[in-house]
């Protein structure tokens, strides 16, 4: 809340100077992008310079913009606008901007959709400016171990997991001047991203391309390397002079069910794998998914595609599946999974048990699933939001079905540390404990970062984990422990300007296949992503929450035309008398009026920023030349403390 009290003050109320909260979008991404930089940018044609904006701080912006939680949605403030009818009555609050496919919109347009990996580190290089962005938070790396940060002389990093956790450490590592060196089990790099989410929701092509610019920096990846197997932890130990654990939650838990143990239970992600590296799996054709999330439909929905898909294309066939069920204990309205992972199963035929927990797995004579017993769920969760399932073990129904894939937890694998990490201490057996500071563990220079950090989150978690882990190397190794310099700037937008009608432009949906078109094979996208006259149109609901009306309390007369002219209603005109007593406010009086003065006789102008929609109507209205549009700037570099 921005205020400005009477010109008798002269004193802006209250001293709120938490500007990066105000770009809600930003300040929720775990890497700190720009969304508001890049989505403005798109709404004004400039393509190019909205991916170099995506990319930044971000080495998986492309995937990102298929497939991230996107926490910058969540907190955008666009959402919290209220919508009214003609006669003002409120009917719902406005949507967020579709700021992960605008991210996508940009890549597809200047990244490595639609450009030569080689080209497009070119590109990063280029854009250097003297000034960064938070948004240019790589240009502010290359600056800084280009000059006045020392740069390391090529001491070799290794890096278990080639997920999106290592891959990130080992870009941001190579451009500090390490020579980071990545080891993978899987024949193929990328992690979760390329044996865990399905095709159609992530092309396999463009996780090699993105990974292909982290390799134009020097990092080199080694696939089909099991650690433990192939080489050991003691032997990797001796190679390189540090080691960062990234082998994620790549396990499937099991529920330890009656009758679990046997042929015809699967893990959810192990399933994934399997279709993803083209293992065939005995799938019957009565399936039951068991779990409530995004990584239950996954599976569930790879399951459906795969029983429309035609031997001759695709040698991962499930010959005979008729039915896919989930069971959740979640009602539809607690489930975890996206909104849109729900939607999109029921359009393509998942049936959905909600409100039932599993008790027992049926077997036959022969030993093959006959079923599940189910009992009714009455409460998952309990006052405190804490897991607490209350069931009632009267109403129970059992489930027919040949084949129960479980979804409901995953698990890491450590037991390669047994020769040579026995050091490394584990929090519980498959997690070991790390510093949430410096994300170390207690073993000497050996760091942990992603799902075997801070357990399963989003991508941009797992991102933004291994960039933490990079930083943490630096500093272990060279003895300079490294901070980000941060400055903070207000520029006076002379012509700030909106497009026409923006406030009352609804939501543009994003393209969809239809749901028979999707079923045509496992790499079949789901989504199109936007035509550039829909991005435009999207990007141009975007409220620049970077530019705010500023107040000057020596020129404002108190005639209220501000207010007025506000169409949100987030101006208010109130006496200070009126207010609430407050630290603040006292401060703001005793700094203007001096000790002993009180708020008697003066007002102050109260601005909702949750309603503000940065329209300018108040700047335009004031006689004074009170009111001033004004961009905050955040300036970003690196330093040795």
């Amino acid at each position: 809340m921005n205020d400005t009290a009477s010109p008798r003050l002269n004193v802006s109320v209250p001293g709120e100077s938490h500007h990066r909260e105000l770009v809600a979008c930003q300040a929720a991404c775990p890497v700190h992008t720009d969304a508001r930089g890049y989505v403005r940018a798109v709404a004004a044609g400039r393509f190019e310079e909205a991916y170099l904006i995506a990319r930044g701080p971000n080495p998986f912006a492309s995937i990102c913009g298929r497939v991230c939680g996107a926490p910058c949605e969540t907190a955008c403030r666009r959402g919290k606008i209220p919508r009214t009818d003609a006669d003002g009555r409120f009917v719902a609050l406005d949507r967020p901007v579709s700021i992960r496919a605008l991210k996508r919109f940009a890549c597809e347009q200047a990244g490595p959709d639609v450009r030569d990996p080689g080209d497009v580190w070119k590109a990063l290089q280029a854009h250097t400016p003297e000034t960064c962005s938070d948004a240019e938070e790589m240009a502010a790396t290359l600056r800084a171990f280009a000059g006045r940060i020392p740069k390391v002389n090529g001491d070799s990093v290794g890096i278990i997991g080639g997920g999106p956790a290592g891959l990130s450490a080992a870009h941001d590592l190579a451009l500090m001047g390490f020579k980071p060196v990545v080891y993978d089990i899987e024949k193929v790099p990328g992690g979760m991203l390329a044996v865990g989410i399905p095709a159609y929701r992530l092309p396999r092509a463009l996780i090699q391309r993105e990974i292909a610019v982290i390799q134009a920096l020097g990092v080199e990846i080694r696939c089909g390397v099991t650690v433990g197997k192939d080489v050991s932890f003691a032997e990797l130990r001796r190679r390189h002079r540090a080691i960062l654990l990234c082998v994620g939650a790549k396990r499937s838990r099991g529920l330890g069910l009656p009758g679990e143990a046997g042929p015809g239970v699967f893990g959810g992600v192990d399933f994934l794998r399997a279709v993803s590296v083209g293992e065939p799996l005995a799938i019957g054709s009565d399936v039951l998914v068991i779990g409530g999330g995004n990584v239950a439909y996954d599976v569930a929905r790879t399951v459906l595609r795969n029983l429309a898909t035609d031997a001759a294309r695709t040698a991962i066939r499930l010959p005979g599946t008729r039915k896919v069920r989930l069971a959740s204990l979640e009602t539809l309205e607690e489930m975890p999974a996206d909104t849109v992972e729900i939607r999109e199963g029921d359009e393509e035929g998942v049936e959905r048990l909600n409100g039932w927990g599993p008790v027992e797995i049926l077997r036959g004579a022969d030993g093959r699933i006959t079923g599940v017993t189910f009992r009714k769920c009455l409460r998952v969760f309990d006052a405190d939001r804490k897991f607490a399932p209350v069931y009632d073990e009267a109403r129970r129904q059992t489930v027919a079905c040949d084949t129960v894939l479980l979804a409901t937890g995953q698990a890491a694998d450590l037991s390669f540390l047994q020769d040579g990490g026995t050091d490394v201490q584990q929090a519980r057996p498959g997690w070991p404990t790390v510093d949430r500071e410096t994300l170390q563990s207690t073993a000497a220079g050996v760091f942990v970062a992603g799902d075997l950090a801070h357990g399963p989150r989003l991508l941009i978690d797992a991102v933004a984990s291994g960039k933490k882990a990079a930083r943490s190397i630096y500093s272990h190794l060279t003895g300079r422990r490294l901070e980000v310099e941060v400055r903070t700037d207000f520029v006076t937008q002379e012509r700030y300007t909106r497009e026409h009608g923006y406030e009352s432009i609804r939501r543009v949906e994003i393209p969809t296949a239809d749901p028979h078109e999707r079923m045509g094979g496992v790499d079949v996208p789901v989504e199109k992503g936007y035509t550039e006259e829909q991005a435009r149109r999207e990007a141009s609901r975007c409220l620049d929450c970077g530019v705010t009306p500023v107040f000057d309390g020596s020129r404002c007369v108190l005639c209220g035309g501000c207010a007025d002219v506000c169409p949100t209603l987030c101006l208010k005109l109130v006496p200070l008398s009126a207010m609430g007593p407050s630290e603040w406010l006292e401060a703001a009086v005793e700094d203007a009026l001096g000790g002993g003065a009180d708020a008697e006789g003066n007002s102050a102008i109260l601005k909702d920023e949750d309603r503000c929609i940065r329209c300018a109507l108040c700047a335009r209205r004031c006689p004074v030349e009170a009111i001033a549009m004004d961009r905050v700037q955040f300036t970003v570099d690196w330093r040795i403390a």
